[in-house]
């Protein structure tokens, strides 16, 4: 019913989660399931807590980053628990899952979620463009992995019943259409090359400094077309520099 969503679980050190999280994706009729670095698959176990939605381990892909698994993908959403560091827009399952429903209709987009003691890594989320909390008590919201896929996968079941008034936007195509996440990162290779090469900014601080140019563009929201035409604009730069330097 979802073609283009996708569940990615990182780094799933319990095979069993992973079956628990196949059933309850089954369950609200989403099949494409990734696994990035998973310590123990294909596992009996998982095929046994899976208790008939086997064909979603059967598909499976599995990847060895997050990176591989949502290059394809305009836009990636992120299940955290708590609170960061990293300047990334927050919203809840609710919210997130009309956005998805409504984006899907013509995008490729992930819902993701990090391993089960620690959640995603700062890596992670940097390439998330949403954070996803799920409202708990706030006493106690520590929620088991196949828990929170099942709560997220049934708000975008809801949502797409009609039930969270979606609004509806026009969706773009060919090279007005956003950029894929591979697309996007091999531009933000080419930008910290020239970052680099022009030798901008404190060497000490070039890791915050990277991650603060990757929000700033990934809160553009480019277009394929807006990529290439900034990648257009760094290969010209870097052809000039050694005539001015």
């Amino acid at each position: 019913m979802f073609p283009n969503i996708r569940i990615v679980l990182c780094r799933t050190t319990h095979p069993g989660n992973i079956g628990a999280a196949a059933r309850a994706m089954k369950t609200m009729r989403l099949d494409r399931l990734y696994l990035v670095a998973p310590e123990h698959f294909p596992s009996a176990e998982a095929t046994s807590r899976s208790s008939g939605s086997a064909d979603v381990l059967e598909n499976a892909v599995v990847c060895d980053t997050l990176t591989e698994a949502v290059a394809d993908c305009q836009v990636v959403f992120g299940a955290s628990a708590r609170s960061r560091t990293l300047a990334v827009p927050n919203c809840e399952a609710r919210e997130a899952a009309s956005e998805l429903i409504t984006l899907s209709a013509d995008h490729q987009v992930a819902m993701v979620f990090g391993q089960e003691r620690s959640g995603m890594d700062n890596d992670e989320v940097a390439l998330c463009h949403r954070l996803v909390q799920i409202p708990a008590n706030p006493d106690y919201g520590s929620l088991n992995m196949a828990s929170a896929v099942q709560l997220i996968c049934y708000e975008i079941y809801m949502a797409s019943m009609g039930n969270n008034n979606a609004n509806p936007v026009e969706l773009a195509e060919g090279r007005d259409a956003r950029a894929t996440q591979g697309h996007f990162d091999s531009f933000m290779e080419a930008w910290m090359a020239l970052k680099i090469q022009v030798e901008f900014g404190d060497q000490k601080q070039s890791a915050s400094l990277d991650a603060r140019f990757r929000r700033l563009f990934m809160r553009a929201e480019l277009t394929c077309y807006e990529v290439d035409m900034l990648r257009g604009m760094i290969s010209a730069i870097g052809r000039k520099l050694p005539d001015q330097i």
